[in-house]
């Protein structure tokens, strides 16, 4: 098994309103990709969420009181701590610049994803802004892998990552946050190890293993790399989305 992970150059900044599905098939064709069957593209939530003007002004944030009380625990302005309360289900943790949270779309991050790097107010907002993340990840790959698809007239798999944290290591690493067209579990229980052993709790964070890979490619500061091409993913393609890697609160030692 071989698995080659190549960057995308060129893609512009991207502006609310873009067509990421246009705009990655001409990536494609200007890096001289061969797309095949079964290939995939691996892209940022960024660029996902910036195309989709998820942009918010924060002078038009009013912070409630529940906001101001955390602010002054987390030490963040209380516009941006009104947003996190916004985007989330739960406010699990607090501590001087950090809030952690389980994000309206299920899984926990730091901040509700809520982001201010690699950002300029080309959406038109005369304040300093903030991005926030997709509305729905899952649906956002769906359309652009059908951009892709049509265009190509291949099958192929997207898959849209985040940079998380994690609570028992530091750094962050590529996360799948939505998908289209790939697994995000592999279930290998029943199946035999090397010496015939039979595999009882083994299962394969397959979408979060290509984020990390794919974001060692894609960078974290100026690189200028938001997508890449994957070709050798090692398991079959299937329809799945990203609840299938969020762990269930009974489960979760670490709430």
């Amino acid at each position: 098994m071989k698995l080659i992970i190549t960057p995308l150059y060129g893609i512009p900044d991207i502006i609310p309103g873009d067509k990421l599905g246009k705009i990655i098939v001409n990536a494609i064709v200007d890096n001289n990709i061969l797309l095949k069957n079964f290939d995939i593209l691996v892209v940022t939530q960024k660029i996902v969420s910036k195309s989709e003007n998820r942009y918010v002004a924060l002078s038009e944030v009013s912070p409630s009181i529940q906001a101001m009380d955390i602010a002054k625990q987390a030490q963040k302005d209380p516009r941006i701590v009104e947003l996190i309360i916004q985007e989330s289900r739960e406010i699990l943790r607090v501590r001087p610049g950090l809030m952690i949270v389980e994000h309206r779309l299920g899984f926990i991050c730091a901040n509700a994803g809520i982001d201010q790097s690699n950002i300029k107010n080309e959406s038109g907002l005369a304040d300093k802004s903030v991005l926030l993340l997709p509305e729905n990840p899952d649906l956002s790959a769906k359309k652009i892998r059908e951009s892709i698809q049509q265009h190509f007239g291949l099958q192929v798999g997207i898959l849209v990552i985040d940079s998380f944290g994690r609570a028992w290591r530091l750094g962050t690493i590529g996360t799948a946050i939505g998908f289209s067209g790939l697994p995000g579990l592999i279930d290998l229980r029943g199946k035999a190890d090397m010496y015939g052993r039979i595999l009882q709790t083994t299962e394969v964070g397959a979408a979060d293993e290509l984020a990390s890979a794919a974001s060692l490619v894609m960078g974290q500061a100026d690189e200028r790399v938001p997508a890449v091409h994957v070709s050798g993913f090692p398991y079959p393609l299937r329809e799945a989305n990203h609840i299938e890697l969020i762990r269930p609160v009974g489960t979760d030692l670490f709430r």
